[in-house]
């Protein structure tokens, strides 16, 4: 009787462990700031959770209002992570000491120029900068195919080109600093103030560019490349150029912020972007983003990078440069029209 008793109070203890256990792992959770678009980044988180068994709670907020939202949070955090937008951006929010380093261990199978040194953040997925072209409004106008950035100075694009504005768009940002880096800050004014002949607009979003010229709203488009070719993917009649002195990219990044209330959990969710089975996520779950690791499968449908004229583009000095560019950008460029 005595031995029945103490099997049933082990069984019992077992039992009341295990539960404990599974409670335990269900509560694990992470709070997630995302600049990444919406359905990408359910995409991506949702794999994570399957994955690890992490519950992830998050929030989209593009570049701009993530970096204000985490500024006016730092005495009080309420998220773990801040996923997403481009590297000088994680660049600023590391100067201003709103995130904190962590080294993971994955970090060694990446390009040092997607990392910082010390930890503060990782880029997960990279977008080369791209210009797409309706090709109806091609047949239709007789246009040439531009293959460089100053094709796009004829006169055969004038009212046709939409592309972001600094004001509001890394992505635009990104273009500015390319060319400054490419050729010279007074040359890069020089064309952009030229460009600026040709432009119908500029868009608040960076992602809007592809939407007009996949409808025939505007002949060119100039933004990253993910946009473009999910719209070819669907049919659309687009052809993607890369101009040929060459052209930036974002390196979209990922931080712990400083604080942060589920610090083991973060660290998870940056371990495993980084790993292979996060980097081949983006191929599988058709991001068409550009993974990082270059032992991770590059997605279907998507140009090799060796095809790409990548110029060395420097995160650190772009984010270091980005309020003084974009005041020269209003001042000469949009307030010159």
């Amino acid at each position: 009787m005595k031995a029945r008793r103490s099997l049933l109070f082990a069984v019992f203890g077992l039992v009341v462990v295990l539960i404990a256990s599974s409670m335990a792992a269900a509560a694990e959770s992470v709070t997630v700031y995302s600049s990444v678009d919406e359905e990408n980044a359910r995409k991506i988180l949702k794999a994570f959770t399957e994955e690890t068994g992490i519950e992830v709670r998050f929030v989209f907020l593009s570049s701009g209002p993530a970096l204000a939202r985490i500024q006016a949070e730092a005495q009080n955090p309420q998220a773990d992570v801040w996923l997403g937008a481009p590297s000088e951006n994680h660049v600023l929010a590391k100067e201003r000491g709103l995130t904190q380093p962590y080294k993971s261990p994955n970090a060694a199978a990446l390009p040092d120029q997607f990392k910082d040194p010390e930890g503060y953040w990782h880029a997960f997925y990279m977008n080369p900068m791209g210009v797409a072209i309706n090709t109806q409004w091609l047949q239709r106008s007789g246009a040439p195919v531009p293959t460089t950035w100053k094709d796009l100075l004829k006169p055969e694009y004038r009212g046709q080109i939409q592309m972001p504005t600094p004001q509001s768009s890394g992505t635009a940002y990104n273009l500015v600093a390319s060319l400054v880096l490419m050729w010279g800050e007074d040359e890069a004014f020089q064309y952009l103030k030229a460009l600026n002949t040709n432009i119908q607009t500029y868009t608040q979003s960076g992602t809007a560019p592809s939407q007009a010229v996949a409808l025939g709203q505007a002949g060119v488009a100039i933004q990253f490349t993910p946009a473009f070719l999910k719209l070819m993917d669907e049919g659309y009649p687009l052809k993607l150029v890369f101009p040929a002195e060459g052209v930036g990219y974002e390196a979209p990044a990922v931080s712990i912020i400083k604080g942060a209330p589920n610090l083991e959990a973060a660290k998870k969710l940056v371990d495993w972007l980084l790993s292979v089975e996060g980097q081949n996520t983006l191929s599988r779950e058709k991001t068409y983003f550009f993974p990082v690791r270059p032992d991770a499968e590059t997605g279907e449908g998507l140009p090799a990078v060796s095809e790409i004229p990548l110029i060395e583009y420097d995160a650190i000095w772009a984010g270091q440069q980005r309020e003084r560019l974009v005041n020269r950008w209003i001042d000469e460029v949009l307030r010159g029209q």
